[in-house]
């Protein structure tokens, strides 16, 4: 391939310094302000878990997919650093003019492709070029690596339910034409056929701000696990591809806790984070886009 084509991994994002917090949580809100006793919330949940991994598994999955496809790989997030248009403003200066624009969420893609975009047009940075990936929730590779993350946490005739979750979005967005929910939904049903075992779906992780979120909501699923006689609960979050305060914080503290204090034994997988399979996915992705 030439070697002027690169991939931008790009991500939602997150904090490495808790001073950060109110300006990331601004950028979250579109340039609202956020309330104090909002910022001291979210602050108190990345003290509780000793801070966000969140960029530095980016950052190895970004080394892994390099190593995996041979091209340059850069990492550029939507609302945290490095930004977007730093990102392609070093990929410009390193000589690529061709970027495969790689969403570490599966569903929505055309989110992330707008936020490049943006940034692009709002630099010169003549001849750059973007490409953008298809939704891959059901790429059989993203499938297939979920499904041997799962499996081993799955057990016949012992009452568990499996739980797949996703980041809840405000109902207005899916009123508004976003296709997540259905994309979604379509991941989970694949990964039903692949593991050969029934799943439920959830939606974690509601903002805190209030609003109609897309449900069912997690504790709801869990109250009604409890309320059939389940015993145990896997909760995998194939929604996210790396562990950050959403798992680590709304999954494994606050879900725990809820499951817990219901009488259920509660699993939770570990996302998918430097996982090989993951990064045979991520690198499917990318050769499907730029050699179509």
């Amino acid at each position: 391939m030439n070697g002027n084509v690169g991939v931008l991994l790009t991500a939602h994002g997150s904090i490495e310094d808790l001073d950060e917090l109110p300006q990331f949580l601004a950028r979250i809100r579109h340039g609202r302000t956020p309330p104090p006793e909002l910022v001291e919330e979210v602050r108190r949940r990345y003290v509780v878990i000793g801070g966000s991994p969140h960029l530095r598994i980016t950052k190895a999955q970004a080394a892994a997919l390099e190593a995996a496809l041979g091209l340059p790989v850069l990492v550029g997030t939507r609302l945290g650093r490095p930004e977007l248009g730093s990102a392609l403003e070093a990929a410009f200066a390193r000589g690529l003019r061709t970027l495969c624009v790689l969403p570490l969420a599966p569903f929505s893609v055309h989110v992330y492709l707008q936020a490049a975009r943006q940034a692009l047009d709002e630099r010169t940075l003549p001849g750059l070029e973007l490409v953008a990936v298809e939704p891959w929730g059901t790429a059989p590779e993203l499938v297939a690596a979920h499904a041997q993350r799962i499996a081993p946490h799955l057990a016949s005739g012992d009452r568990t339910v499996l739980l797949l979750t996703g980041h809840s979005l405000p109902t207005s967005a899916i009123a508004a034409g976003d296709p997540y929910q259905t994309q979604f939904e379509a991941s989970a049903r694949a990964l039903e056929s692949a593991l050969g075992f029934p799943v439920r779906i959830a939606y974690q992780s509601q903002g805190l701000s209030g609003g109609q979120w897309l449900g069912p909501d997690l504790r709801s699923e869990l109250e009604r696990a409890a309320a059939e006689g389940t015993r145990r609960v896997v909760v995998a979050p194939i929604g996210f591809l790396s562990d950050h305060v959403e798992t680590l914080y709304d999954l494994d503290v606050e879900a725990r806790t809820v499951a817990e204090a219901l009488g259920l034994a509660f699993v939770r997988v570990p996302a998918l984070n430097t996982d090989p399979g993951l990064v045979s996915a991520l690198a499917a992705v990318a050769r499907r886009a730029l050699f179509r």
